[in-house]
């Protein structure tokens, strides 16, 4: 007996925008807005699943294939609860280390300028 576990490139990208929901939208969801940083949280999170490569474009496994050490770098637990778990904590750790590594970077693209004229005077105390 086969059983598939379905991890498609579309709900890693849902799962993504769900958790990104979870963060202040400055700096995180305004900077996992360009479209630079969003592929490459992508990216990050499917190349720490299991056998999800170019070759399997279809985002198909096998539990089979899982269980004889294919895997990339670990497992995917067996319970469906305990695999969305286990995505949102590749989600937020691949959040969490492109913000450290492109801090500067980040910074430059996401703050925001503010025209003198806009701000609120700091003569009046």
């Amino acid at each position: 007996m086969k059983t598939l576990v379905n991890l498609t490139q579309q709900s890693v990208v849902g799962e993504i925008e769900s958790v990104l929901d979870t963060y202040p939208y400055h700096p995180y969801q305004k900077a996992f807005a360009i479209p630079d940083l969003r592929q490459e949280l992508i990216a990050f999170v499917l190349t720490r699943l299991p056998s999800f490569d170019g070759a399997m474009s279809e985002g198909h496994i096998s539990l089979a294939e899982a269980e004889q050490g294919s895997l990339a770098y670990y497992k995917l637990p067996r319970k469906p609860l305990e695999q969305q778990l286990h995505l949102q904590n590749l989600i937020h750790q691949g959040i969490c280390l492109i913000v450290q590594e492109k801090s500067d970077w980040i910074n430059d693209r996401v703050c925001e300028t503010v025209q003198p004229a806009c701000e609120a005077s700091h003569w009046f105390g």
